[in-house]
């Protein structure tokens, strides 16, 4: 490996102003990270715990094996899109193992529009999906979902590569193998209904 022979001087004022609008960046990063892991609010967070419902990202905390890394995908999908009203794209995805075994989830966040699916949403999940069929790993749906975003449903199907696509892949998967399992956990409704009906097994 080539070792760089360059010294930065970190007085020089290029740095330093370098070292500041980084820092910036940085900061607005960790920003939309924490409003996309807040949901859809502390609002509507309060009111699904007082149906005695865990959020998607406490379902995912005692799902995965104690003390193990969860490794989020795609967490700023949707950020700044809808006029900021689907942090996250209302979902989280990402790999995590359950009894040693490397899987995909797929959580609705039923905080941000009673987790139902945007457009970024099914690019979102279609994303998760496509990981675990290259790398044959098993998926597991946590579903709490109204279905797709009625204000927006002429977008949610329109092409190839969107919601109807979510369940041709739970078959091709399934047909070859890697697991597809659903746990329903609140609103299964319409196109909410269609991941649990195309799953192996259902809860």
């Amino acid at each position: 490996m080539t070792r760089l022979t360059t010294h930065a001087d970190p007085a020089s004022q290029r740095f330093v102003a370098n070292e500041s609008a980084m820092r910036e960046l940085v900061d607005e990063l960790h920003r939309k990270l924490d409003a996309a892991r807040a949901g859809g609010g502390e609002a509507a967070t309060e009111r699904h715990r007082a149906r005695g419902k865990f959020t998607a990202r406490e379902r995912i905390e005692r799902l995965v094996d104690r003390g193990a890394a969860f490794l989020e995908l795609s967490a700023l999908a949707g950020c700044d899109m809808y006029e900021g009203d689907a942090p996250g794209a209302g979902i989280v995805t990402g790999i995590g193992p359950i009894h040693g075994v490397p899987c995909v989830i797929v959580a609705n966040d039923a905080t941000v529009k009673g987790g139902t699916y945007f457009p970024m949403t099914v690019k979102k999940h279609l994303r998760a999906q496509e990981i675990a069929l290259e790398n044959r790993l098993p998926c597991i749906y946590l579903v709490d979902s109204g279905g797709a975003y009625l204000p927006l449903q002429a977008e949610v199907f329109p092409d190839r590569e969107h919601f109807g696509r979510i369940f041709f892949n739970q078959a091709r998967m399934s047909a070859a193998g890697i697991a597809q399992i659903a746990a329903v956990m609140g609103s299964c409704t319409a196109g909410g209904a269609y991941v649990p009906a195309m799953s192996d097994e259902s809860v």
